[in-house]
């Protein structure tokens, strides 16, 4: 077979925005999600994959042979198409939020809450997965700081994952509250939040602050 891989926009995927990766086989001193991602390139370039930079920006499946156009010019004609595109976090679109990520923000508890171990977070999210987050941070970290935009009634995560949360002790849940400004010069220091109801700031100290929003 003749494997070709075109990359897409973010070659190498969310591995590419986070640091250190501890939890994956053949690593025994941990790894750097860039250089994971080259090592995972070379191996599948060994292999005979050809690698390309380009983006699929129009298909037609209705053929035995599939058609594949890359920057809207390149014709790629394959037996089989792969689509293996991943996903991409949503994010509060705040100019510190970028700027500090990678340096205290992250878009993944699992991958990056072990880095905070008995210290203080926050994370804003009122979904199932915000709440799965919550509580695996909970379990590392000495407090929680959920920031949740609605109020009670507006949460959509589960009951069941709420009255978790609700029942941890080291997890603080801010209702009405919105994101102002993640706070810190190379490193994240603290968040500021409005409360929407009172209108009123606050800044909580922080060492970490998770986005789990979407994707």
């Amino acid at each position: 077979m003749k494997p070709l891989l075109y990359q897409g926009i973010q070659p190498g995927g969310q591995l590419t925005i986070t640091t250190e990766v501890e939890n994956y086989p053949g690593y025994a001193n941990g790894v750097q999600g860039p250089e994971m991602m080259i090592d995972f390139e070379k191996q599948a370039a060994r292999m005979g994959a050809k690698i390309c930079y380009g983006l699929a920006t129009k298909v037609d499946f209705t053929g035995p042979v599939h058609k594949v156009w890359i920057d809207e010019e390149k014709l790629v004609e394959a037996d089989s198409v792969i689509i293996a595109t991943g996903a991409s976090a949503k994010w509060l679109n705040l100019e510190s939020e970028q700027r500090l990520n990678g340096y205290g923000v992250s878009a993944c508890a699992v991958c990056d809450g072990f880095f905070f171990r008995n210290k203080e977070v926050a994370i804003v999210g009122a979904g199932d997965t915000a709440c799965e987050e919550a509580l695996y941070l909970s379990k590392l970290c000495s407090h929680v700081h959920m920031i949740v935009r609605k109020d009670e009634h507006g949460m959509r995560a589960s009951k069941v994952m709420q009255d978790r949360v609700r029942n941890t002790a080291n997890i603080k849940v801010y209702w009405n509250t919105e994101t102002v400004e993640v706070l810190g010069e190379h490193r994240v220091e603290g968040v500021k939040v409005r409360n929407n109801k009172t209108n009123e700031e606050q800044t909580i100290p922080v060492s970490a602050f998770f986005v789990a929003i979407g994707h």
